[in-house]
């Protein structure tokens, strides 16, 4: 059993935002300290970004306004809190605590991203859709439920009838459907709008990576200020999650799907 949520649900446009905030804070610093936090809906934007970066109120607001349409802005930047920022200062270090699980994606996992995705393609409006062995439900707004259902004729397609969607109908949150960004491997860490640096994003995608290439679940802890996890440089887990990222075209692009 598994949900997919498309990257116009109001809480993917939400991650959206924070990674495409994060990719500027990476533009104009090569190794920025960036934690961003967004709430979005009925017109308004409220935006929180801890930071080390030179980030300018104008570009946010552009950002915004590009991703999820021109609306109020309500927007505060702060410095990285500084005991967290000289965690880094001698090396590339673990940037909090936490604990991980990578496990390996099911068939029906993968059969619903692809779903997702055709869908998406077809009708780019906010739309969520479940997999529950043969049962197969698909709530997509902007469209004529029976053009979807010309095409998935066993579904279960809007039960209650064509809706509208998006951030005029709903609030969205950073990190709120982290179940369909990561399947089975959820733990306690939000993937989106943090650097590098943040176990959440880099031991994830790691965990997440070699449980697929293992076939076995993969589970992992850290504590701030490790050098080393899973037995490798914290630098290395950096660099395989910066990989991944940058091979997706970005921080803002890797929010839109997460991990699979």
């Amino acid at each position: 059993m598994i949900e997919k949520v498309n990257p116009s649900h109001p809480d993917k446009v939400a991650d959206r935002i924070a990674g495409a905030i994060v990719d500027l804070a990476y533009a104009n610093d090569s190794n920025p300290k960036i934690a961003v936090e967004v709430l979005i809906g009925h017109g308004v934007c409220h935006v929180v970004i801890e930071t080390t970066a030179d980030l300018n109120k104008a570009d946010i607001i552009r950002i915004v306004h590009r991703i999820a349409g021109v609306m109020d802005t309500d927007i505060v930047i702060v410095p990285q809190d500084k005991h967290l920022t000289g965690n880094q200062k001698n090396g590339v270090r673990c940037g909090d605590n936490g604990i991980f699980k990578g496990m390996p994606l099911t068939l029906e996992q993968k059969e619903l991203s692809r779903i997702a995705r055709n869908i998406y393609d077809r009708c780019p409006y906010d739309g969520k859709y479940i997999k529950d062995g043969t049962r197969l439900i698909i709530c997509q707004s902007n469209v004529k439920t029976e053009d979807l259902q010309m095409l998935f004729a066993d579904a279960e397609i809007n039960p209650l009838g064509d809706w509208t969607g998006g951030t005029d109908v709903d609030t969205g949150a950073t990190n709120r459907k982290l179940g369909s960004d990561m399947a089975d491997s959820v733990t306690g860490g939000g993937l989106h709008g943090k650097d590098l640096s943040k176990a959440d994003v880099s031991v994830n995608i790691y965990a997440f990576l070699k449980a697929q290439e293992t076939g076995r679940p993969v589970e992992l802890c850290c504590a701030i200020g490790d050098d080393t996890i899973d037995g490798i440089p914290y630098s290395e887990v950096v660099t395989i999650a910066n990989d991944f990222i940058q091979k997706l075209g970005g921080f803002e692009k890797f929010a839109e799907w997460g991990l699979y």
